[in-house]
C-alpha cells in the first residue's frame, strides 16, 4: 500500500514537471501572436466545462507606466464601502483601512486572497480581493515591485444581464450612500481670491460641523416646524421628480425675523435633519460675478449654500453708487488719502444680476442636491426679483417668541413640560415682543442652586420689563411725533404769516405763484 501510495505521487510530480517544462517552453518559445491565438481558443474550450464569468474591479485607474497619473477608482472605493459590513461579520482574514473626513475612521475590508459571497434577488454571487505583483526596471540592485490590487466579482452565466445592470448599479449606490452617511460633516467658507493661485491653495476652507441644533429643540410652533420637515424631505428625495419637470435640483429659503429669533439655528437644524454640508457665502470678499460662479462650481451636491444678512452682503437699493461717488469727490479734493488707502479696491462688485444668474440661471444648474438660504432682519429692504418664488421658493417668518415655543425652550433648559407659572407667562408673551434668545438666556441656570422655578420667575420678571421698556418707547415715540407735527404747524403758519405779509409790500410788482413764493420763504427764511 505504502508503495502503491508512493508511485502515485512520483507520477503527480513528474506529470506537474512536465506541466510546468511545457508552460516554461510556450511562454517563451512561442510567438506573441501564436500563444494569444492559443490562449483565446483555450479559454473557449474552457467556458463550456467552467459555466461561471469574472469581472475584475481595479483599485487604481489612469496610466500605469506613470504613477503620478494614478487615481483611485471610485468604484473600487464604492465596492469596499459596501462590503464593509459583510466583511467585518463573514471574513476571517480582515484588513483596517483609514478613512479620511468620516465619523468611523476605520473601515474594516477584506485582506489579499479572502472572499465573501452577497446575494441580490436570490442570487448568489462571490466577491474576492485580490493581488498583481510584477517586477519592474529601477536603477536600484534589488527590482522594484509593483503590487495591484482588484476586487473579482464571480458569477453563473445564466444570470449575466441582471448582475451587470443592476447589481452593479446597486453595489455602486448602496456604497457610495453608507460614504455620504458616514462622512463627517463640514462648514465652509470662502478665502479671499487674492489667494487662490498659491500652491495647493482652496477657494474654500472647513471645519467639522457640530452644531447640535435640531428641529425637535427649536422655539418654534410644531405644526410651522412639520411643514419644513415635510419640505425638506420631499426635495431630499426628489430627484427624479426635479428631472421630470424639467427643473434644477436646488430649492430656495428665505429666513427673515429680527434678531435673535432663530434663524442660524434654522439652518444648523436643516443641515443635522438631511445630513448635508454648509457653505457659508461671504459676498464681501467676493470681487465679482465671475468669482462668485468659481466659488459655486467648487461646491458639492448634498449642501445648504448660506448667504447670512443678505440685506447688508448686497447693495440692492443703489447705495452703493452713492458711496462710490462720495468717495471719488473726496479723494478729488484730498488724492493723497487714496494713496495712504492703497489703489487696491477691495469693494465687492458682484451685481443683483450676477447674484441672481447665480441661484437661478444656467450655472445654478451645475451638480445637484443643493438648498440655497437667504437670511435678513428687514425682507422689506430686499429687491422683489431675488425672493421670488422660484429663486426663494419658500419664505419662513421666525418672529417672537410664542407660548408654543416656550414650551419647547422651557422643556429644552429646564426639563419642564407643566408649571403653574406657565398661565402667568402665556399670558405675558400675548402682550409683549421678546425673542427666543432672550428667553432661553432668563431660562438657563446661572448656578448650581438655581432650579426651575426660580428660572421661570426670572423669567416673569423679564417679560414684565420687556413690557414696561416696550411701553415707554411707544410713548416716547409718541411725544416725539406729536411734538414734530406741532413743529410743523407752526413753521406752516409763520410761512403763512411772511407770505401774507410780502404779498402786501409786493402790491402791483409781479411776483411768484404761492407755492414757490411759500417754499423760498420756509427754505431761506425770507422775511418782510
Amino acid at each position: 500500500m505504502t508503495m502503491m501510495m508512493g508511485e502515485t505521487w512520483s507520477q503527480i510530480g513528474s506529470l506537474i514537471a512536465t506541466i510546468m517544462f511545457l508552460w516554461a517552453m510556450f511562454d517563451n518559445y512561442f510567438p506573441d501572436h501564436l500563444r494569444s491565438f492559443i490562449l483565446s481558443y483555450s479559454m473557449k474550450l474552457a467556458s463550456f466545462v467552467y459555466p461561471y464569468i469574472n469581472i475584475t474591479f481595479n483599485e487604481f485607474i489612469g496610466d500605469s507606466d506613470e504613477y503620478m497619473d494614478l487615481k483611485r477608482s471610485d468604484a473600487y472605493a464604492a465596492i469596499e464601502t459596501y462590503l464593509s459590513g459583510k466583511s467585518s461579520r463573514e471574513a476571517r482574514n480582515l484588513k483596517a483601512v483609514v478613512v479620511k473626513d468620516s465619523s468611523q475612521p476605520v473601515q474594516l475590508s477584506l485582506d489579499e486572497n479572502e472572499g465573501v459571497t452577497d446575494e441580490f434577488k436570490g442570487v448568489k454571487l462571490s466577491w474576492t480581493v485580490k493581488k498583481n505583483t510584477t517586477r519592474t526596471q529601477s536603477f536600484s540592485i534589488f527590482p522594484e515591485i509593483d503590487e495591484k490590487k482588484y476586487y473579482k466579482l464571480t458569477f453563473h452565466k445564466s444570470h449575466r444581464d441582471l448582475v451587470c445592470g443592476a447589481y452593479i448599479n446597486h453595489v455602486m449606490q448602496k456604497g457610495k450612500e453608507i460614504t455620504v452617511s458616514n462622512r463627517q460633516r463640514k462648514l465652509y467658507t470662502n478665502n479671499p481670491s487674492k489667494n487662490w493661485e498659491r500652491y495647493k491653495a482652496r477657494k474654500w476652507s472647513h471645519v467639522t460641523f457640530e452644531h447640535p441644533a435640531t428641529f425637535d429643540t427649536l422655539a418654534m410652533e410644531s405644526k410651522k416646524k412639520l411643514e419644513i420637515v415635510n419640505d425638506l424631505e420631499k426635495f431630499s428625495k426628489g430627484k427624479e421628480y426635479y428631472t421630470k419637470i424639467g427643473k434644477t435640483w436646488k430649492r430656495g429659503y428665505l429666513l427673515y425675523g429680527p434678531p435673535g429669533t432663530g434663524k442660524s439655528s434654522m439652518i444648523a437644524a436643516m443641515a443635522n435633519h438631511l445630513e448635508y454640508d454648509i457653505y457659508d457665502l461671504e459676498l464681501t470678499t467676493v470681487k465679482d460675478n465671475t468669482e462668485l460662479r468659481r466659488l459655486l462650481i467648487e461646491t458639492t451636491g448634498k449642501s445648504i449654500i448660506v448667504i447670512e444678512d443678505i440685506d447688508c452682503s448686497l447693495d440692492l437699493t443703489g447705495q452703493r453708487k452713492k458711496e462710490k461717488k462720495k468717495a471719488e469727490d473726496e479723494e478729488a479734493k484730498d488724492p493723497i488719502s487714496k494713496m495712504t488707502k492703497g489703489e487696491e479696491d477691495s469693494n465687492s462688485k458682484v451685481t443683483l444680476s450676477g447674484l441672481l444668474n447665480f441661484i437661478d440661471g444656467l450655472w445654478s444648474a451645475i451638480g445637484g442636491e443643493r438648498i440655497i438660504v437667504f437670511t435678513t432682519n428687514y425682507v422689506e429692504k430686499l429687491d422683489p426679483a431675488l425672493i421670488r418664488r422660484g429663486r426663494m421658493d419658500k419664505h419662513i417668518e421666525l418672529s417672537y417668541c410664542g407660548f408654543e415655543a416656550f414650551k419647547v425652550l422651557a422643556k429644552n433648559y429646564l426639563d419642564v413640560d407643566s408649571h403653574p407659572f406657565f398661565v402667568t407667562i402665556g399670558h405675558l408673551l400675548e402682550e409683549t415682543n421678546i425673542t427666543p434668545a432672550d428667553v432661553a438666556e432668563n431660562l438657563m441656570p446661572k448656578s448650581l442652586n438655581e432650579d426651575a422655578e426660580a428660572c421661570l420667575k426670572k423669567l416673569i420678571e423679564a417679560i414684565k420689563t420687556a413690557k414696561e421698556e416696550a411701553t415707554k418707547k411707544a410713548e416716547e415715540e409718541a411725544r416725539l411725533k406729536a411734538e414734530k407735527e406741532e413743529k410743523e404747524k407752526q413753521e406752516d403758519v409763520k410761512v403763512d404769516g411772511c407770505l401774507a405779509k410780502v404779498k402786501e409790500n409786493c402790491v402791483g410788482v409781479l411776483v411768484k405763484d404761492d407755492e414757490a413764493l411759500a417754499k423760498e420763504v420756509k427754505d431761506n427764511g425770507v422775511t418782510a
